[in-house]
């Protein structure tokens, strides 16, 4: 299986939101950011993950590289970005 992360050095993931949607559904509001191993650019993207759970085990995970597209899909308003990107 291919690691996407292994192509990035200095990788981080950071949770900056936890939102209970509802008694099964938690969305986490993510930050990942890294320096390309190859070509040495670095990255910082938000991102969310939204999480299902059941009889206290996370059934499943989506992960949305597009913020506004969890919020969209959720049905939530999008945020201003306070914090800059």
């Amino acid at each position: 299986m291919l690691n996407l992360f292994s192509a990035f050095s200095d990788f981080e993931a950071e949770a900056e939101d936890y939102r209970d949607l509802d008694r099964e559904h938690v969305l986490v509001l993510s930050k990942f950011s890294g320096r390309g191993k190859t070509s040495g650019a670095q990255i910082a993207h938000k991102a969310a993950e939204l999480f299902e759970i059941r009889d206290g085990t996370v059934t499943r995970i989506v992960v949305y590289f597009d913020r506004d597209r969890a919020f969209a899909d959720l049905g939530l308003a999008p945020e201003a970005d306070t914090a800059g990107s």
